[in-house]
């Protein structure tokens, strides 16, 4: 399956530098138990910083980034199998469960719940 791992990247940081990347490695703790598991791992972000800092976003939550972020998790859960929420407030994040959720795609809570493939 490709599954998408969701969770808080801005929420709750108040855009300092240091609590965003301590969000993303909070993902992407992810990642490596999904593939071990036989899964094909992904994460939005892993796709849309790239894309930002081309477009010229200067900072979270300007205009490029909101034109990108959050539309390029959406597109990803057109391909994938699954999403596993990680905990933590995020409005972002809860969007994407329910998007998953109304395209029938399984919605994962714990690594545990996944299956092996």
């Amino acid at each position: 399956m490709l599954i998408l791992i969701a969770g808080p990247y801005r929420s709750g940081t108040n855009d300092d530098p240091k609590l965003i990347s301590r969000n993303l490695d909070n993902l992407e703790a992810m990642a490596l138990p999904i593939f071990k598991k036989g899964h094909v791992p992904i994460i939005g972000e892993w796709v849309a910083l790239p894309l930002m800092k081309l477009a010229g976003s200067q900072k979270p939550g300007d205009d490029i980034w909101n034109e990108i972020q959050y539309p390029v998790a959406h597109s990803i859960l057109e391909k994938c199998d699954g999403i596993l929420r990680i905990p933590g407030e995020s409005k972002g994040a809860d969007q994407d469960v329910k998007i998953a959720i109304e395209r029938g795609l399984k919605v994962y809570y714990h690594i545990d719940e996944i299956p092996h493939a």
